[in-house]
């Protein structure tokens, strides 16, 4: 077996004294350990750790018994932080399923891709976005779907109260149907306090899909398994521990579970008995910190344009901070401008890591006692980097390469797609990133240049050729390139240069299209049209071109 397949199999004896095999191995420990602690907590609803067990347990039953879903099927994700969101994922996890998390705020062409890449059976979606499920779910595979709304685990009043109002006042739950669809609510009380059948998942089984983009355009499935998970779980407990052991009591959780950032968080956050305080809708800065005000924060998750917005609130910087432990970075780029800002601010130095979806993702992180600001700190224990050269050789201390990354917490490959897979590999089994990097004295990496055209819009990945795919379905537009372009608020925001065959065609008119067709933060926020675009001697448009005439105009 080579050293590519053998990625994503083990778990460091060393990292796992509990000598967990698989995250439902995992749950059952930390729920038995923390039985009466708060586990998470969504719209003031908080689910403690013994509940969070209880309810998972219950979908898990209900999956076996009332689904013909088996061991290694495939159950898609669609929901925001809502309580819900832990119950569904480790119940699918005890039933033995694989999780394809899928992001809320995609299109019906997004949804259908990843749907049907995956071969999911199943989906679990909020009420908010069944209407576009019910126009692509005849060109998949899913044949069960569980629907739930923002209230269904609150009490009967508070329920009924919360879901009318997501219903009738704020209008967020167009009309759909869905024939033979069940309640989530109504799947976790048919079983309660049943017992699933054990589903004996080893670490090498896969665990989750975590959709990425690609050079093409076209969004692939990270396979991570339960080793991989396990491994950088345990892999961030052995760095974060070391804040002390309070660090977890109140963490507050404002990125989305379905990225795997927030994802990998949560379960170390678990791993050390606390407190995840979910936030539904981060966009919303003054519902943000009027929540935070009701909590004394012991850990923040955010990145870098977060970070900017609330330190330019005023009411947030009129809270008391005191409690605040730990600062984490991860997503995008964190600039030394809003570092100091939020040190300022709250007085807590940010600490900034790395990675990627294909690294479950955690590669490297800031020792908290040796934070060193502008780095992404030292690899996560078990792991080796090396900065290659162009010619495949190691490179020393000091001299910029390309940043590739060998360790547990690795994937396998990309869902049904070796060439990708093989792609992705140096011939000694380090992950490629694409991230031109620089190991400095110490051991301290930091990132000299983000993948050559990726576009990182608030903390996820845009890939510029999947924007010009769409743009160019316009019969107006003849070809076109995106581009990022740096934002105080976003750190890039994406601009379309096209060609364009017709003269009335406006610029508005490309970002209703684009609109239409793609997630909110890959919409173009800038399009120029331009009589030709730069070009290569074999006819590739030259991005980098484009990016340096833009940076000269500004």
């Amino acid at each position: 077996m080579n050293s590519v397949n053998q990625n994503g199999q083990w778990i460091p004896d060393q990292l796992n004294p509990a000598g967990y095999r698989n995250i439902s191995e995992f749950l059952a420990d930390v729920c038995q350990k923390h039985s009466d602690k708060p586990a998470f907590t969504s719209f003031g609803r908080t689910l403690s750790y013994a509940e969070l067990d209880r309810l998972s347990t219950a979908f898990a039953v209900y999956l076996q018994q009332e689904t013909d879903l088996k061991p290694g099927d495939r159950i898609a994700v669609q929901l925001p932080n809502l309580i819900q969101y832990p119950v569904v994922l480790f119940g699918a996890f005890k039933a033995g399923l694989v999780v394809v998390n899928t992001n809320p705020l995609y299109t019906p062409a997004e949804m259908e891709h990843q749907f049907r890449d995956s071969g999911a059976k199943a989906l679990v979606i909020h009420k908010s976005m069944a209407h576009n499920a019910e126009k692509i779910l005849a060109n998949t595979e899913i044949q069960h779907v569980f629907l739930t709304q923002v209230g269904d685990l609150h009490g009967f009043v508070k329920r009924h109260l919360l879901n009318a109002a997501v219903k009738y006042i704020k209008k967020m739950e167009p009309g759909f149907k869905l024939p033979g669809a069940i309640g989530l609510r109504e799947a976790l009380l048919k079983h309660l306090d049943q017992r699933p059948e054990p589903a004996d998942r080893k670490p090498s089984d896969l665990a989750v899909l975590q959709y990425t983009g690609g050079t093409t355009g076209v969004s692939k499935g990270a396979m991570l398994t339960h080793a991989n998970l396990l491994s950088n779980m345990l892999q961030g407990v052995a760095v974060i521990s070391k804040v002390g052991n309070d660090w977890a009591d109140n963490v507050l959780s404002p990125l989305p579970l379905y990225h795997i950032y927030a994802f990998t968080v949560a379960q170390i956050i678990l791993a050390s008995g606390g407190h995840s305080i979910l936030i539904p809708n981060p966009r919303d800065l003054p519902g943000l910190v009027k929540e935070v005000s009701h909590w004394k924060i012991t850990t923040f998750l955010g990145l870098n344009t977060l970070f900017v917005g609330l330190c330019n609130n005023a009411e947030f910087r009129a809270l008391d901070f005191s409690s605040l432990r730990m600062t984490l970075s991860g997503g995008m780029a964190l600039t030394h401008a809003a570092a100091d800002r939020w040190k300022e601010v709250t007085g807590c130095t940010v600490l900034e890591a790395y990675g990627l979806t294909e690294t479950s993702p955690a590669v490297s992180i800031n020792p908290p006692h040796a934070i060193r600001t502008g780095t992404i700190g030292l690899p996560v224990p078990e792991t080796e980097v090396a900065i290659i050269g162009p010619k495949g050789e190691h490179l020393p201390e000091g001299i910029p390469g390309e940043l590739c990354v060998r360790g547990p917490q690795v994937m396998p490959g990309y869902w049904h797609n070796e060439a990708a897979t093989q792609a992705s590999f140096t011939d000694d089994g380090y992950l490629i990133t694409g991230d031109i990097a620089v190991m400095e004295e110490g051991g301290y990496l930091r990132i000299v240049d983000r993948a050559k055209d990726l576009i990182i819009v608030s903390g996820f990945n845009v890939y510029p050729n999947e924007i010009e795919d769409v743009a160019t379905d316009h019969p107006g537009i003849v070809e076109c390139a995106a581009i990022g372009i740096a934002d105080p608020t976003c750190g890039e925001v994406v601009k379309l240069i096209a060609v364009r065959n017709d003269d009335t065609l406006s610029e508005q008119d490309v970002r209703d299209w684009c609109q239409e067709r793609l997630t909110r933060y890959k919409v173009p926020k800038m399009v120029e049209f331009v009589p030709e675009l730069p070009k290569s001697n074999v006819g590739k448009i030259l991005r980098r071109m484009l990016k340096q005439d833009d940076q000269n105009v500004a």
